[in-house]
C-alpha cells in the first residue's frame, strides 16, 4: 500500500490538501494551498512508536515530514478532515503499511527523539521544580536567541498574551495595552514600588517604569532576557527607576511592595507549588496593595496539569502545568488574597500568537539560520497548534486581581474597575 493510498483511507480522496510521498505516489487536491510532502520512510516509525501529536511532530521536527502552506490552516484543515477517523481505521490501514517491505523495516527501527527535545523532560521526578530543575526548564525554553525573539515577537519583546483594543489594533498596539491594562488594575502611580516576577525581557517593567513613574524590579530565570533587558533599559534612560536580575524569584529579598505582576509565570511554579507561590508574593505586598496573576488555564480541572508524553511538555514548556481558573483564583484566595476581579483573555491570545506566527513566516530563512531548521520548525508547529488550542477553548488565559487588605478590612479598591473593563 503506497503512503498516498494510506493518505486517502485516512482523509478521503478530496481532502482540499495536496500529499506527496517519498516513493513518488500523490493524493489529494494538485495545487492545493496547503501540501504535506513525507519525505522519509522513517517518518513511519515516529508515528508508530509514539503515536498522536508526539510522533508527528517528531517527524515534522526533522523534516521527515514537511508541511508547504500556512501551518495554523494546514493544522485546522487536517483535523477536520481526520475527525471522523476511528481506531479500527488506524489499525486497519497500519496492517496495510506493515505489508510493504520497506516501511516495515523503517517500523521496526525505534529512532532517537530529535536534539531539540529536553532530555530532563521525559524523566518524571520528586526533583520537579527545584531551584535547579526550574533554571533548566526555563533556559530551555527562553535562552534559544535574542535575535530569534526580536524576529518572532516584534519590538515589544512580549512573550505573553497582548490585549487587542480594537479589531485594527496591531500586535504592538495591544502589547502596550497589555501592559497598560495590567498596570491600571494594580493601580500604579508616580512613585510606587512594583514587583515582577518572571519578567522576561521586562516589558511590563519598563512601561511601569516610563509611563507611570513606578521603581520596578523584574527577575527571570533566563540569563538572555535579564542581559537583553538591563541593556534595554540603559538605551531607554530608565535605569534609574527600572532593573532586571537575573535570579529566582523565591530568592528575592527586598519587601513592601506596592504592587506585584505575575505575567506567565504560573504556568511553570507547579500545581503543588502554588499556595507557597501565592504567599510568597501575598508577603512581598504591603497592605492594600494588588497583585495581578495572568495565567494560562484550562477549561476545567478534570484533566491532568502536564502530559507527560505531549508535545508541550517534551519540545516547548518541560514541567509546565496548567490549572482551571477556580484553582488558581482558590489558591490566590487561600494565600491571603481578596479576589477583586477576573477575565478570560482566550481569543486575545489566539491573535497574539496569529501575530507571531506571520512573524516567524516572514524572518523564516533568517530563523533557520539563527537556531536551527529543527528548532524553528519546533516554534512554527507549537505556535500554530496554540492558535487552534485558544480558539477552540482547549486552554484559556485568565487575568486575576487580589487585594492584600488593610487589618481592618480596607481594600483601597474603587467602587467600579476603573481600567476600562
Amino acid at each position: 500500500m503506497t503512503l498516498a493510498r494510506v493518505f486517502e483511507q485516512l482523509a478521503g480522496a478530496e481532502a482540499p490538501v495536496e500529499f506527496t510521498a517519498y516513493d513518488g505516489s500523490r493524493a489529494g487536491v494538485p495545487g492545493a494551498d496547503i501540501r504535506f510532502d513525507v519525505r522519509s520512510p522513517y517518518a513511519v516509525s515516529y508515528l508508530l512508536h509514539s503515536p498522536g501529536a508526539l510522533g508527528l511532530a517528531r517527524a515534522y521536527v526533522t523534516g521527515m515530514i514537511d508541511v508547504n502552506g500556512d501551518m495554523i490552516t494546514a493544522l485546522t484543515t487536517m483535523q477536520q478532515v481526520l475527525s471522523d477517523v476511528t481506531p479500527r481505521d488506524k489499525a486497519k490501514i497500519t496492517a496495510g503499511v506493515m505489508r510493504d517491505p520497506l516501511l516495515r523495516a523503517a517500523a521496526s527501527r525505534r529512532l532517537d527523539p530529535p536534539p531539540q527535545e529536553a532530555p530532563f523532560s521525559r524523566i518524571p521526578s520528586w526533583l520537579r521544580h527545584s531551584k535547579r530543575r526550574d533554571a533548566r526548564a526555563i533556559s530551555h525554553h527562553y535562552d534559544v536567541s535574542n535575535t530569534f525573539y526580536e524576529w518572532v515577537l516584534g519590538p515589544s519583546m512580549a512573550y505573553t498574551c497582548a490585549c487587542f483594543p480594537h479589531e485594527g489594533a496591531t500586535l504592538e498596539e495591544a502589547q502596550f495595552a497589555k501592559h497598560d491594562l495590567v498596570a491600571k488594575k494594580i493601580g500604579l502611580k508616580p512613585g510606587m514600588r512594583l514587583l515582577d516576577v518572571g519578567c522576561g525581557w521586562g516589558g511590563m517593567v519598563m512601561h511601569a517604569a516610563k509611563e507611570y513613574g513606578v521603581k520596578a524590579l523584574g527577575v527571570t530565570l533566563s540569563k538572555q532576557q535579564a542581559e537583553w533587558a538591563q541593556k534595554a533599559i540603559a538605551d531607554r534612560g530608565l535605569s534609574d527607576l527600572a532593573e532586571v536580575r537575573h535570579m529566582d524569584y523565591r530568592d528575592v529579598t527586598e519587601t513592601g511592595f506596592d504592587a506585584v505582576s505575575s505575567i506567565g509565570l504560573t504556568e511553570h511554579i507547579g500545581k503543588n507549588n502554588l499556595p507557597a507561590y501565592f504567599s510568597f508574593l501575598h508577603g512581598k505586598l504591603k497592605k492594600g496593595g494588588r497583585m495581578l496573576n495572568h495565567t494560562i488555564t484550562r477549561p476545567d480541572n478534570r484533566s491532568p496539569s502536564r502530559k507527560e508524553n505531549g508535545f508541550i511538555n517534551r519540545y516547548v514548556f518541560p514541567d509546565g502545568e496548567l490549572e482551571g481558573p477556580g484553582y488558581v483564583q482558590s489558591q490566590m484566595n487561600d494565600a491571603g488574597f481578596e479576589i477583586r476581579h477576573q477575565e478570560n483573555l482566550r481569543e486575545h491570545y489566539a491573535r497574539t500568537l496569529t501575530g507571531w506566527c506571520e512573524n516567524l513566516d516572514a524572518h523564516w530563512d533568517e530563523a533557520v539560520a539563527e537556531v536551527g531548521e529543527g528548532t524553528a520548525r519546533v516554534w512554527r508547529v507549537y505556535m500554530a497548534g496554540c492558535v487552534l488550542g485558544f480558539n477552540q477553548n482547549w486552554i484559556q488565559l485568565h487575568q486575576t486581581l487580589g487585594v492584600k487588605v488593610e487589618d481592618d478590612g480596607t481594600s483601597h479598591m474603587p467602587l467600579r474597575p476603573d481600567w476600562g473593563s
